[in-house]
């Protein structure tokens, strides 16, 4: 699904969202009961399943946002963290539960020490205790919160701006975080950060975003509705 939404023109941004009481409350009972007769071989090929997802997310070229509330258990804290901006209701409660179990939260792992750092990783990776959507926020999980019932509104609030940014630009943003993130500012990083706004003001999203702005109109990538009349 991942794949296809990201191959789809016509969508700008993918919203990741849980229904019911919980965004991601883990992994399934009956899944987890099955498990536990899996072959070393059975359990390879279903993490690697769960791992290809996880860098889908990840490295999709579109806006990611997770909208998140009630119960964020397990990998569900590696579905927010996979996503490039997440917004929490105040009710959500988050918990990397997998050392409860006797097991590691491994695929989820990278994306979560990325959100929170490894500092805070320590800490709710080891006790697996409970944290409520304000410790989220100060540990950087989470980048904003709200009642649950003005997080929709928040969330449209924020497609509205990314609906007004160039699509291009966003994946050549997206790209270049990646590139650039723990690398050290030398000559090989600071050529590459060149080709690439060079190439970028080339392109004819570039040229048309320029154009837009000095002639003072909505560039041509601005849905309609939200255009000034």
């Amino acid at each position: 699904v991942l794949e296809a939404l990201d191959r789809d023109a016509s969508v700008r941004a993918v919203v990741l969202l849980g229904h019911g009481r919980s965004f991601c409350a883990g992994a399934d009972l009956n899944w987890m009961k099955k498990m536990a007769g899996f072959s070393r071989a059975e359990n390879l090929a279903d993490a690697t399943a769960l791992a290809a997802m996880l860098k889908t997310l990840h490295r999709l070229s579109k806006p990611t946002i997770a909208r998140v509330h009630g119960s964020v258990f397990g990998g569900g804290v590696g579905l927010v963290a996979c996503c490039d901006i997440a917004f929490a209701a105040h009710d959500a409660t988050f918990s990397l539960s997998e050392t409860k179990l006797g097991l590691i939260p491994a695929t989820i792992g990278p994306y979560v020490v990325e959100a929170m750092g490894a500092r805070h990783a320590r800490r709710y990776f080891l006790s697996a205790e409970r944290f409520t959507a304000a410790e989220a926020f100060r540990i950087g999980l989470v980048h904003d919160i709200c009642p649950l019932d003005e997080l929709d509104g928040r969330i449209n609030e924020l497609l509205g701006a990314l609906l007004a940014a160039g699509p291009r630009a966003q994946a050549e943003a997206k790209a270049l975080i990646r590139a650039v993130t723990a690398q050290p500012i030398d000559d090989a990083v600071i050529a590459d950060t060149a080709a690439r706004i060079a190439r970028v003001r080339g392109s004819p999203e570039g040229k048309e975003g320029v154009a837009a702005f000095l002639e003072k109109r909505p560039a041509e990538w601005v849905p309609r509705a939200l255009r000034e009349p």
